[in-house]
């Protein structure tokens, strides 16, 4: 069984009815560590040791956030600043986190069409999380494409989002019982473009 940790980073999750779906679909799941990195850090003075080791002590790196001008919330960046040291993380030295799953969970305004070339924002969620990709890569970790929902700023109706937090839950339990196919995960789009595909029968 994988350890997962989802580094959760939402400064307004009290407004968001999606990424408190989603975290109230993973939270108390066996081998599931939910790390609030708001909570934890309001003053964004971040506890490195402590990161360092949530990160050793787990199989699986997930930052759940939304998807804030095509990029994280700002602790995120911070946590990547400050946590990824020389020689812990990457360096001749930095091994830490080799061969641990990493990605992310987003939640986005725009539909799935404007995160096309050919829609408004001229670029995929998979290309946008091209400097997670590149971070992996440096890292020795193993990236898979982001779980996203879009059209968050539309109003997702109660259904549909419940549908996306189960869908959620499924893909957290699979791959901490290693029932999901890494090397076809990384052809995907999105993580959660085919799931019965990729998970298969429970």
């Amino acid at each position: 069984m994988k350890k997962i940790l989802i580094n959760f980073a939402h400064p307004a999750k009290s407004r968001s009815s999606v990424n408190k779906t989603l975290r109230k679909a993973v939270e108390g799941l066996e081998g599931v560590t939910l790390n609030d990195l708001y909570q934890a850090y309001p003053d964004f003075m971040i506890d490195i040791e402590r990161e360092k080791q949530l990160c050793e002590e787990h199989d699986v790196i997930i930052f759940q956030h939304p998807l804030y001008w095509y990029s994280t919330p700002s602790i995120v960046k911070e946590w990547f600043d400050l946590v990824l040291e020389h020689d812990w993380a990457y360096g001749s030295k930095g091994n830490a986190l080799k061969g641990k799953l990493f990605f992310q969970v987003i939640s986005a305004g725009g539909d799935g069409a404007s995160y096309q070339k050919e829609g408004f924002n001229e670029f995929s969620l998979k290309e946008l999380s091209a400097p997670f990709r590149a971070t992996a890569k440096l890292c020795k970790l193993v990236w898979l494409p982001p779980f996203a929902i879009t059209g968050v700023h539309s109003g997702l109706p109660t259904a549909e989002i419940l549908r996306h937090g189960e869908s959620y839950r499924r893909t957290i339990i699979a791959l901490r019982d290693e029932r999901v196919d890494i090397e076809q995960a990384k052809l995907l789009e999105l993580l959660n473009a085919d799931l019965n595909q990729l998970i298969g029968s429970e």
